[in-house]
């Protein structure tokens, strides 16, 4: 490893699986990229809304856990270090990137070069860290699951999230018309800056009716990213035949009315799909909403906000400007 690299990096790492309070800041030694790896100093890491789940335990697989534990799926920073086998990037490279492995709460990740792209032109470092999991989720649903068209009618729900308001915006630049139900007014506020035709408050307006308005012969397609008692009712505005996508972990499971059927997916980073995402964004401006910017040390006070009513994604500033 380059001398300039340290041997030591400050990590906000758990001991156990518990609540916020396991968060404890370490010292622990910097990865080393091996093969087709690159080794990224992170500016800015995302803070996803699956990360309580995985503080808790909630999504070990049978294996034997492994502590201290570093998690965090996405963030942007600069490459450092590459593997002997990486052709993709060279040290100096602005990317951002989205990982399943975990290991973004720290101050150096490695991640596969498959799993990283190039920063977008227009977009900043800290905007960059908190696009990977929730754009190439977004992707995912309304690409590959969806098929969206030009024309098409589209529902949103959960528009205002980490998600949501990313696929409002992929959806605006694929050509849909896009309706979104949102949380709060600040929320509907944010996706109608960000380009949707019409938008709710998911808690306080009548969402069946407003939207029966705006799609009478019912919607082609749903992208459903928050559960709740009224998502049913919301999806009975989509016509016979419409697609329906939401990730693994919306709960309760999405249900369409007769003659829809709704497909749950997973966000899984590949180049193919960055490539895809990047050139949906391209080089003109593309928002990111950041609740709030936290520090490593205050992970405990992130993973708390985290349940609270907040727009876009929380993340961490892990280099100081």
């Amino acid at each position: 490893m380059s001398p300039s690299i340290p041997q030591a990096m400050k990590a906000a790492a758990i001991d156990r699986f518990g609540g916020p309070e396991v968060f404890r800041v370490q010292s622990l030694p910097v990865p080393k990229p091996r093969g087709n790896e690159l080794l990224i100093q992170l500016d800015t890491a995302g803070i996803g809304v699956w990360d309580p789940e995985v503080r808790e335990g909630e999504l070990m697989s049978g294996e034997r856990p492994r502590f201290p534990q570093v998690i965090g799926n996405d963030g942007a920073g600069t490459v450092v270090a590459v593997g002997d086998k990486v052709r993709r990037f060279s040290v100096g490279a602005r990317v951002y990137a989205y990982t399943m492995k975990g290991g973004f709460y720290a101050e150096y990740v490695t991640v596969a070069e498959d799993e990283a792209a190039p920063v977008p032109p227009a977009m900043t470092a800290q905007e960059a860290g908190a696009l990977g999991a929730d754009g190439i989720t977004a992707l995912r649903g309304l690409d590959d699951q969806l098929r969206l068209q030009r024309g098409e009618t589209l529902i949103v729900l959960g528009a205002s999230g980490g998600i949501g308001h990313i696929a409002v915006q992929l959806a605006k630049r694929m050509g849909a018309r896009v309706f979104a139900v949102a949380s709060g007014a600040d929320g509907v506020e944010l996706v109608r800056r960000l380009g949707a035709e019409e938008a709710v408050d998911g808690r306080h307006d009548d969402v069946v009716t407003a939207a029966r308005a705006f799609a009478p012969s019912g919607f082609d397609a749903a992208l459903v990213l928050a559960g709740g008692p009224d998502i049913a009712r919301a999806l009975a505005t989509v016509r016979r035949g419409a697609r329906i996508a939401y990730p693994n972990g919306v709960e309760p499971t999405p249900e369409g009315p007769e003659g829809t059927s709704a497909i749950a997916y997973d966000g899984v980073p590949s180049a193919e799909a960055f490539d895809r995402l990047n050139r949906i964004i391209g080089a003109s401006p593309f928002h990111v909403e950041i609740g709030r910017i936290y520090r490593l040390e205050d992970a405990e006070s992130a993973h708390r906000e985290l349940g609270r009513h907040h727009l876009g994604k929380l993340a961490f500033k892990v280099r100081p400007s």
